[in-house]
């Protein structure tokens, strides 16, 4: 790769890059404004808007989304006549979780046994680096070929459709011949991939209430309704014996075609304690890629520490539900509303609230674009092939655009392979992957601007 004039550019501009990766990691731009200020991703969209402007980006601007967060856009033109591609990443973070659980700060890039740690490290401020690595290599060795819109989006771990609706009441903004999602991953550290298929989603509030107040377990426990088990009870109803989920009316048995993962690697990425067993049915793809999958996020209820014995009145819950390709989302949130409804035991009053849902994606791989990335990876990665994998994650936008520009074609790359650790404790990001990927990313754009 060193050989490669682009590829020799990234390789200079790395150490910049892990000073810019820094002081953008260190806002906490998370886009829930009950637990972070606004001000941090603020801070943060500030910070982008600033780097795009440094590099020639005309028309940069914060957008005000309608849930009330800020996207970041920019225009960088090219050749008169040239093509346009959208390139996408976000600013917006997951809380850090528990942070005594770090072993260094979750929002100072640390650099640790050749990885870099911190909270947005790969998901997906890292992203942002990548297309500005890749810009900046095209630059300085003859140009951008292509006219570039970047939208960095502020609340896409939320799911809260901020720029979806924004894209939908401004339909031109977006629109692009190619448009590169810089939030996905690598199947594994070195193996270029593509994410041809995302889950979808629907989060959903559950609350159960029994009683007026809550009882003496003492006195009355035995025969009043406690509000907690009855709760429990409605979450145990979500899985089969195997752990498979189980919505009634949802289907559970497709089956994925393409990239196997191999059930030992898979335990190592997700950390499974020995003798622990994965739970659901058929392969580790069909389980994660292709099929739908409930989790619990949060319960409200006592603590222990500070529990009173008490029969409790009220309890809640916030899950999520991953639906499949093939599988209509807000289909699915009915199915899991009239579920959550149905198997609520001994009368108590159950309320359902939809509050996030996004439509799964499914891309067209025999497009001309990537072959233009298949070959920019080929260069990037020496002696790998490109590969085609699912995601069990969400991108609610995918939709969205392919809705608003059904002619452009949409690629899904990214830094969040299973080392990365995203969404949990000591995220970290590969430096060499960030170099790979923009190497891969410039190239791309130059394959296609020529294709």
């Amino acid at each position: 790769m060193s050989s490669n004039p682009v590829a020799e550019t990234v390789s200079s501009l790395m150490p910049r890059a892990k000073e810019e990766l820094t002081a953008l990691v260190a806002f906490k731009s998370v886009a829930d404004f009950d637990q972070f200020p606004r001000g941090e991703s603020v801070g943060a969209a500030n910070w982008i808007a600033a780097a795009l402007r440094a590099e020639g980006f005309q028309d940069v601007d914060l957008l005000d989304t309608p849930d009330g967060t800020q996207s970041v856009y920019g225009y960088l033109p090219g050749p008169e006549g040239a093509k346009t591609v959208l390139l996408y990443a976000h600013y917006d973070v997951q809380p850090p979780l528990d942070e005594a659980g770090w072993t260094t700060p979750p929002f100072e890039l640390t650099e640790r046994g050749g990885r870099w740690y911190g909270r947005g490290a790969a998901d997906c401020k890292g992203g942002v680096l990548m297309h500005l690595l890749a810009l900046r290599a095209l630059k300085a060795n003859g140009g951008v070929p292509v006219h570039v819109k970047v939208i960095a989006e502020g609340s896409e771990e939320q799911g809260t459709g901020g720029l979806e609706r924004y894209a939908e009441q401004h339909p031109d903004l977006l629109a692009a011949d190619t448009i590169v999602i810089g939030d996905a991953g690598n199947f594994r550290v070195g193996l270029p991939t593509v994410t041809s298929t995302l889950r979808g989603m629907t989060l959903v509030r559950v609350k159960v209430d029994t009683l007026e107040g809550n009882l003496h377990s003492g006195q009355f426990g035995g025969a009043a309704p406690d509000a907690l088990a009855a709760l429990i009870r409605v979450l145990d109803s979500l899985r089969a014996e195997d752990g498979s989920t189980t919505v009634d009316g949802l289907s559970a048995d497709s089956r994925w075609e393409g990239l196997t993962y191999d059930e030992e690697q898979f335990r190592r990425d997700a950390r499974v304690l020995d003798g622990v067993e994965l739970i659901g049915s058929g392969s580790v793809a069909d389980r994660i890629w292709s099929r739908p999958a409930v989790t619990v996020l949060g319960i409200d209820c006592p603590p222990v520490v500070g529990a009173t014995p008490s029969v409790q009145a009220s309890a809640r819950a916030l899950i999520s539900l991953r639906v499949p390709p093939g599988v209509d989302a807000a289909e699915a949130t009915k199915l899991l509303q009239a579920h959550l409804e149905a198997r609520t035991p001994w009368g108590a009053r159950v309320g359902v609230e939809q509050i996030g849902q996004g439509q799964a994606f499914r891309a067209d791989t025999s497009s001309p674009a990537y072959q233009a990335m298949a070959d920019a990876m080929a260069v990037a990665y020496p002696g790998e092939e490109m590969q085609y994998a699912g995601q069990g994650g969400s991108i609610p936008l995918c939709n969205t655009l392919a809705a608003l520009y059904p002619r452009a074609e949409i690629l899904l790359i990214g830094l969040s392979e299973p080392e990365a650790q995203i969404h949990a404790v000591n995220e970290s990001v590969s430096p060499e992957e960030l170099e790979r990927l923009s190497v891969a990313e410039a190239l791309f754009l130059r394959n296609y601007a020529a294709s």
